[in-house]
């Protein structure tokens, strides 16, 4: 069924954007399901089972990791991880910075924007973020590079207020690619998941989360 249900999601998907399957909770051979029907970007939301995933599947998969991210958690995906969403504090950033330069690499991420009218999403407001992009220490930061920025709708029916979210984050998003820099680039967009994730491609997204609609209904107590 994983087979099918990617074909019927990637048909979907406009050529310009990326599917992250999410793959949270799932075991390896459901994820060697999908890498071998074709899928290569997955998503997780804990660093230590993405670890251990990437010890046992192929080596060209692209890791997201697409969870919180706790910054005592870094050290232990910087030598791999191919992109972390929902950057959310500069700390984490910084921290982000200091690892990558352990393994002499470049670690793109996503700024988080809070566009969620729920206190429980995590993320910065876009008056923060310009203060970040602006600031003389984030300049310093040679080991990452801002490539995107992320953001979650609130948890609702309410379509409109959902693409509301979705615009915001994409009239500012929009403003902001032109200004670059060597850690800064705008490419990415990565909205949506599998209950709205159609309405956010519409609204500009370039990325999607999709996980239930690909692998099923999660089992949390397996």
């Amino acid at each position: 069924m994983i087979k099918e249900n990617l074909t019927q999601i990637n048909n979907t998907l406009p050529d310009h954007v990326t599917l992250v399957a999410v793959s949270k909770t799932k075991p390896i051979a459901d994820i060697q399901e999908a890498y071998d029907a074709g899928q290569r970007v997955f998503g997780e939301n804990k660093v230590q089972e993405m670890v251990t995933k990437h010890d046992e599947l192929p080596k060209d998969i692209q890791w997201h990791m697409i969870g919180h991210l706790q910054r005592n958690k870094v050290k232990y995906m910087a030598h791999f991880v191919d992109l972390i969403h929902g950057v959310d504090s500069f700390k984490t950033l910084k921290e982000i910075d200091k690892q990558a330069k352990k393994h002499d690499r470049v670690i793109n991420c996503l700024l988080q924007a809070h566009i969620a009218q729920e206190d429980t999403k995590f993320g910065f407001s876009f008056n923060e973020m310009d203060e970040i992009i602006n600031s003389a220490e984030f300049k310093d930061l040679k080991y990452i590079k801002v490539v995107g920025l992320m953001g979650m709708a609130t948890f609702t029916d309410n379509q409109n207020q959902i693409k509301e979210e979705f615009t915001s984050l994409k009239s500012y998003f929009d403003s902001k690619k032109s200004y670059q820099s060597q850690n800064f680039d705008l490419k990415t967009l990565s909205m949506g998941m599998s209950g709205d994730y159609q309405l956010a491609i519409d609204c500009g997204s370039t990325m999607v989360r999709i996980g239930s609609s690909i692998f099923g209904v999660r089992n949390y107590f397996s």
